[in-house]
């Protein structure tokens, strides 16, 4: 079959794209971003990850939100490190919830940021390796089998023209059955949602990378020194220009946004061993005029853990549970100054060691 199944995704992509749009121009986040102060408490929440209940149990344990999921955390601040979406099957509800608690909060004072993460970058190229059944039956509705069909035929149509051109010979019945496999009931509906013209997508493509509280960054993945040479209103203008410019089915390879050494993807602030990357930390946090770094996207299943004398906070605690983190359990951290609290959903806290103070600028 000369290598078709390798270019299926191209046609699926295609398929689509008429219903996701093209992409629109985006306004950078703003610098403001980077210089946030409060004197409120800040909770933070890592990898959400479809796992809804979960997310809300948090949300209630730590005073956020009441029994019927309302702003009542007045003047806090909470902070949603990004990876939302993907693998549990409530990722919908999730931003639903996210959507309305930005409003709420607002209105009372308060704030609620809800970060970029590499599975929302997934998401706007169209990579679907990772969306659950239950994501895309919270898509599906009444036309759905129609729409399906429309977007197969749609599909094999495309296939089977660039199969002519380039001179491939194409088993149709095995074209069918692999597009079958990779466009289910609610597919068309959650592409189009999360297309750049979307609800969705235009909400998911408004994420920061990084925002700074009080001297603390947070960020999905985490700084690299070569990423922190840019600081963190460039890293913030880069990765948003990137991810506007973006259309379904590119790489995201290249670039800040999709580079390994990029925030939404590093993991070696929770990796690197402690004693030899101090001072890289040291430098890190200089050049992003920083006092400690807040992450996710590195599973440490059922632990908040403090890195570096309390200069990385490492959140992702792997709360969706299940197959993917037997040991994972929902935990929020509450910030207030320099204190850190883990906060479980059962109401439990627990004291963490102390975020790094303010340092004294080099000379």
């Amino acid at each position: 079959m000369h290598g078709w199944l390798t270019f299926i995704p191209r046609y699926v992509w295609a398929a689509t794209s008429l219903a996701c749009g093209p992409a629109l121009s985006q306004a950078a986040p703003s610098p403001e971003l980077c210089a946030l102060e409060t004197t409120e408490r800040i909770v933070a929440v890592g990898d959400v990850h479809g796992a809804y209940e979960p997310f809300v149990a948090l949300l209630r344990a730590a005073a956020l939100v009441d029994s019927r999921d309302r702003w009542i955390g007045g003047r806090a601040v909470l902070v949603q490190t990004g990876d939302i979406l993907d693998r549990g099957p409530d990722s919908r509800k999730a931003i639903d919830l996210l959507m309305r608690l930005e409003r709420e909060a607002n209105r009372a004072g308060g704030a609620v940021y809800s970060l970029l993460g590499n599975h929302e970058l997934m998401r706007v190229i169209g990579d679907w390796r990772y969306v659950s059944e239950g994501e895309y039956e919270a898509f599906r509705g009444r036309d759905s089998v129609a729409l399906r069909e429309a977007t197969l035929e749609r599909a094999e149509r495309i296939a089977t023209e660039r199969a002519r051109r380039d001179d491939v010979e194409l088993d149709a019945s095995a074209v069918r059955s692999e597009l079958e496999r990779q466009i289910p009931l609610g597919f068309p509906e959650l592409a189009a949602a999360f297309g750049a013209d979307g609800d969705y997508g235009r909400w998911v493509r408004e994420r920061p990378a990084i925002v700074k509280i009080n001297g603390v960054l947070f960020v999905h993945g985490g700084i690299s020194a070569a990423a922190a040479t840019r600081g963190c209103a460039d890293i913030n203008a880069t990765v948003a220009s990137e991810v506007a410019a973006l259309g379904m089915g590119e790489s995201a390879t290249t670039g800040l946004a999709g580079h390994e050494q990029g925030p939404l993807w590093y993991r070696g602030l929770v990796t690197e061993p402690e004693e030899p990357f101090e001072e890289s930390i040291d430098t890190i946090l200089e050049r992003m005029a920083a006092r400690a770094i807040v992450v996710g996207h590195t599973v440490i299943p059922g632990s908040v853990t403090a890195r570096f004398d309390g200069r990385v906070l490492t959140i992702d605690t792997g709360m969706l549970g299940g197959d993917f983190y037997p040991q994972g359990e929902p935990i929020a951290v509450e910030l207030t100054g320099s204190a850190a609290t883990a906060i479980y959903a059962n109401g439990t806290r627990e004291p963490l060691p102390a975020l790094a103070p303010a340092r004294t600028p080099r000379l």
